[in-house]
């Protein structure tokens, strides 16, 4: 199928039948950031079924229910729609976006820009990249043109990031689509790993990555002593 560089219609806006005929099968777009920061969280949340709330995830939750409310907006040559429904066939993904723009470059022509929004501050790794990139890879599917690049958006520094969507983030977004998937359809919890970043879970409680570990590393030492 080949992409346009734009998308030509009178008033852009995404048909989410077919999402709620698969949404079943597919795996949503928040897993793929859930198991890009952690796959043991992404396991405890959508094969245990695992949640628990702290002042992070409230503000998180609080900020998109904000973005959402505020429904759809024109600002000169930009259409603005909120809370759209998006879905992959290719990769398996179904989920929604904060927000996308619709950018008019010629007359009836617009270009669609991702926006997700995120309380924090930007994360070291492409936990967040990888979940708007899903996105950009849906709205090119379903609508047949391409998105080039997008925006996160983070309520502590209160800035937009650029994302561009280059080759070697999309193949990380498929990569992790993937994994997330193995993961998922195996339903076995990868054990824990303690880092820094496990202070701020949610899951920190359900986890106990530090006493897990430990726990680990002594059945580990002695499976060695019982083998010798």
């Amino acid at each position: 199928m080949t992409q346009q560089t734009g998308l030509k219609r009178s008033t852009p806006m995404v048909d989410d039948t077919s999402i709620k005929q698969v949404q079943d099968d597919f795996i949503s777009l928040s897993a793929l950031n859930q198991y890009a920061y952690c796959p043991r969280r992404c396991a405890l949340i959508h094969i245990e079924q695992i949640w628990s709330e702290n002042l992070f995830t409230a503000e998180g939750r609080i900020m998109h229910e904000r973005v959402h409310e505020v429904g759809n907006e024109s600002r000169g040559g930009v259409r603005i729609a909120r809370g759209v429904p998006l879905r992959s066939l290719k990769l398996g993904l179904v989920g929604v976006a904060d927000l996308v723009e619709f950018h008019r470059i010629s007359g009836d022509i617009w270009q669609p820009f991702p926006v997700e929004y995120k309380r924090g501050k930007p994360k070291p790794d492409h936990s967040d990249m990888i979940q708007l990139c899903a996105q950009a890879i849906c709205l090119e599917e379903m609508l047949s043109v391409a998105v080039p690049e997008g925006a996160l958006f983070y309520g502590r520094t209160r800035r937009r990031a650029d994302v561009v969507f280059d080759e070697a983030l999309r193949r990380e977004t498929a990569e992790t689509a993937e994994k997330t998937r193995d993961l998922i359809a195996g339903g076995i919890t990868p054990p824990p790993v303690y880092a820094k970043r496990c202070e701020k879970c949610s899951l920190i409680n359900e986890c106990l990555p530090k006493k897990m570990e430990k726990k680990m590393v002594v059945k580990r030492y002695l499976e060695r002593m019982t083998a010798v």
